[in-house]
């Protein structure tokens, strides 16, 4: 195997930081083509949660991924806190009719529920609202919060909120959100090795899990999750490069039902990539992609 250190900046921060960096592994498939891993874990990540994305890379570069059994994969665009003009422009970025709009930072509930609206009215009736708060709010805040924004969310046309993305960070407080709103809870940061999901559904926290392929420890260990329980699953990014991207894209066209846009459009928010063609939706959707890799 062929091992390469990569440097990527970042177009906005996050997580802290400005760039994303690691390494590229190039190994050989099991039809001899070149096949490509990607491990870029954290700079505060632990040894033994560095050593899943190590796991999946590993998985990548000897290229044991499943058979896809769709060519297409349908991704949400993103929208940061932002001013609700620009807001509305970035929620149809690459031709998607899904948006997930970041909320519960540095803004008042008011102007992430005008954000929301924005977003809403830009994407008409038939489009797709979910908000992501990253385990920001507790409990009553959360319930206050999301009826604001399911309201906002139907100014559109809408159905209102699709579902809000890890409202708290405790289990047992996305347990009790999930109990006092009629939006549909989704667990991220509670879903980060594959035991996490074993006590989150045997505390009914969730009606969605949303799955990181680098973090559980590749594809394979993400399929074992959703093999265990008959709940709906996001494929989403760990802000990766494209190489470590595809392992998304991988995912997502495995799964046996796919009934959300997944989390995969996030190269558009770096500022430079590890290929010449970086990953990104068109029409909504990404195809089957081959890496031309510049690293």
């Amino acid at each position: 195997m062929e091992f390469r250190p990569f440097r990527v900046q970042l177009a906005t921060r996050f997580r802290g930081v400005t760039e994303r960096h690691g390494v590229l592994i190039r190994g050989r498939g099991p039809d001899g083509r070149d096949a490509w891993g990607e491990y870029s874990p954290f700079p505060d990540y632990t040894p033994e949660r560095a050593s899943r994305w190590w796991a999946a890379a590993m998985e990548a570069a000897r290229g044991e991924w499943p058979e896809p059994v769709r060519d297409t994969v349908p991704v949400n665009s993103i929208v940061p806190e932002l001013p609700s003009g620009r807001a509305a422009q970035l929620a149809k970025a690459g031709g998607c009719t899904t948006a997930k709009v970041k909320v519960a930072g540095t803004m008042r509930i008011i102007d992430d529920a005008r954000r929301v609206e924005a977003v809403a009215i830009a994407l008409g009736p038939e489009g797709r609202v979910r908000v992501d708060a990253n385990g920001a709010w507790d409990v009553d805040t959360a319930v206050k919060a999301l009826r604001e924004l399911d309201a906002a969310a139907r100014a559109g046309g809408g159905p209102g909120l699709e579902y809000v993305e890890q409202p708290c960070m405790r289990v047992e407080d996305l347990a009790e959100v999930r109990r006092r709103t009629h939006v549909p809870v989704a667990a991220d940061e509670s879903v980060r090795i594959p035991g996490d999901a074993d006590a989150v559904m045997r505390l009914g926290a969730a009606d969605i899990l949303v799955l990181k392929v680098a973090p559980m420890g590749g594809v394979q260990a993400c399929l074992d999750v959703v093999d265990r329980y008959d709940v709906p699953v996001v494929v989403s990014s760990a802000m990766e490069s494209s190489v470590g991207l595809l392992a998304g894209v991988a995912l997502a066209r495995a799964l046996p039902e796919l009934p959300y846009a997944c989390g995969l459009g996030t190269s558009e928010l770096l500022a430079t990539d590890t290929v010449r063609e970086p990953i990104v939706p068109h029409d909504g959707v990404i195809g089957p992609v081959t890496l031309d890799v510049i690293v």
